[in-house]
């Protein structure tokens, strides 16, 4: 047998050669200098040319690399670079966010920006997985160093419990996934995601039997395993978008994890399992299988999400059942592979751009509505209540303002463009793959999501009480601490800081501006995201 030779396109790999450096750098950096400054400044070079370098990758055309044959673990294209500018992007807003938390001490510099770098390569790479092996391996590189940021806070109980149920619930669904990925190659003989489409398109055009018996047709897609792995691979992926009943873990662990950790678990992790999940649906697995079950997770996913959402008192919680609503929106699309109508080319095509389309805006919004978050709490304070940021916005307008923009884009209204866009996106691929019934769930979703949002908005302009603006210590409902700079975290005991920060940093203001900017900048021009996404 002669050896199989792959080529390897160093262009191609750029983005995650920078990606990969930048950990590398942010160590070195950390060993040798040990200044905080140096550290964080090596990390946002190092994330900014990483998202200029998938930018240039992508603009050059598509390329390809570590094949064999026709079959690429490596795709280099459009979306691929969409999704590893995203990503470097969203690190680098969330290390602006983390800046507070590091001046305070509570974590360490070094190794905080070397996990979100170890986690920016998993998903720089991610975006370009053409295999099922690369993909797995991308997802764990993104996952794995989040459970050590979320308990990485010192003395924090809540922390090391949220990344204890973290690390747990990943592993089972990391195993779930990796059962169904043996299965299927048990099945097909094939790992690539270009192979595995062939095989199930050739397989279900072609009803005859295969020399020595072997099942081909239709008979393949019905065999018990076929539909077995498909389904765990599926199920697996779901946990990582924090679709139900994967979800528990999701509102634990955002509310134990400092607010700038849950924030890239609400959006760069996020943004993973969604690239994820499509890349296996759209490009490797049988619509027939996968349609009724993203179907029947998308409406579990929105209806559950919203209905919890409405309960909750706490901030970060509030936030984190509003991201598992928006995951059965993302979803949504793929719902419509449930129907024969909408397994024709030009119907997937549609349904994965509005998918990707949807994911970009939520995690514009999302990252500007924790932005809000930190910019109005103590450095080293939780998310706290709801009840906490009454007047807010009256005290801080600018940053009042751009939380509403954000809640309002969530819930799709305007002047919240990009939302309103996203939503109208999603029922209009919907409908275009003759899935009215689940646009109609979407749209009812939608209204049920009205009332918390608006609910924080109008808490967050409505009057303060008075005995707040007499300066009555006595009667403001927060508990005095007696060590002010404990770090506040729910459930361990922890008091809340009873003032609220004087102002916030810099780079807080810049990255929740920034995060606004660009949400309002894609509100009036959804179509570029559009085009991007269909690439």
């Amino acid at each position: 047998m002669g050896a199989v030779i792959q080529s390897v396109d160093n262009v191609a790999l750029l983005p995650a050669y920078l990606a990969a450096g930048t950990a590398v750098l942010v160590l070195l950096a950390d060993l040798l200098i040990g200044r905080r400054g140096a550290t964080v400044a090596v990390f946002a070079a190092g994330a900014a040319a990483t998202a200029l370098g998938a930018v240039l990758v992508g603009a050059a055309g598509s390329r390809r690399t570590f094949c064999a044959g026709d079959d690429c673990s490596y795709l280099a294209n459009g979306r691929a670079a969409l999704v590893g500018c995203l990503f470097a992007l969203l690190t680098l807003g969330v290390l602006a966010l983390s800046v507070p938390l590091l001046r305070s001490g509570q974590v360490p510099p070094g190794e905080y920006c070397f996990l979100l770098a170890c986690s920016m390569t998993g998903g720089v790479v991610l975006g370009a997985a053409g295999d099922l092996i690369t993909l797995v391996v991308a997802l764990e590189t993104l996952t794995l160093p989040l459970y050590v940021l979320v308990g990485l806070r010192h003395r924090s109980v809540a922390g090391a419990e949220a990344a204890l149920t973290f690390f747990v619930v990943s592993v089972v669904a990391t195993a779930i996934t990796l059962l169904g990925a043996a299965l299927l190659y048990a099945v097909t003989g094939a790992v690539h995601l270009s192979r595995l489409d062939a095989v199930f398109t050739a397989e279900a055009n072609r009803p005859v039997a295969l020399d020595g018996g072997f099942p081909a047709g239709p008979a393949l897609l019905e065999l018990p395993l076929t539909v077995v792995a498909v389904a765990l691979i599926v199920l697996g992926l779901a946990f990582k978008v924090a679709a139900v009943p994967f979800h528990a873990w999701a509102p634990a662990t955002y509310d134990g994890a400092p607010v700038p950790v849950a924030a890239y678990l609400s959006t760069a992790s996020k943004l993973g399992g969604v690239v994820a999940l499509l890349a296996v649906t759209a490009a490797a697995l049988p619509a027939r299988v996968t349609g009724p079950l993203l179907a029947a997770v998308a409406v579990l996913t929105m209806t559950v999400g919203n209905l919890v959402a409405l309960r909750q008192r706490r901030m970060v919680r509030l936030l984190a059942w509003s991201s598992v609503a928006q995951a059965g929106y993302i979803v949504a699309p793929l719902g419509a592979l449930a129907l024969s109508s909408g397994r024709g080319a030009e119907a997937i095509d549609t349904a994965v751009a509005a998918a990707v389309a949807y994911t970009v805006f939520f995690v514009l919004l999302e990252l500007a509505a924790f932005g809000a978050v930190v910019a109005l709490r103590p450095a080293v304070a939780d998310g706290g209540e709801i009840a906490d940021y009454r007047g807010a916005a009256r005290r801080r307008p600018w940053v009042g303002a751009a939380f509403v923009l954000a809640l309002v884009g969530l819930a799709g209204l305007p002047p919240g463009l990009a939302g309103l866009f996203a939503k109208v996106t999603v029922v209009r691929s919907l409908l275009a793959g003759d899935a009215g019934w689940l646009a109609v769930v979407v749209a009812l979703n939608a209204v049920v999501g009205l009332a918390y949002y608006v609910r924080v908005a109008a808490t967050l302009y409505a009057p303060e009480p008075a005995a707040e603006r007499a300066g009555d210590a006595a009667a403001a409902p927060v508990v005095p601490a007696a060590d002010p700079g404990a770090p506040a975290a729910p459930g361990d005991g922890s008091p809340v800081p009873a003032a609220a920060p004087a102002r916030p940093a810099w780079a807080v203001v810049a990255a929740l501006a920034l995060a606004t900017l660009v949400a309002i900048v894609v509100g009036f021009a959804p179509q570029l995201i559009l085009d991007v996404a269909a690439l």
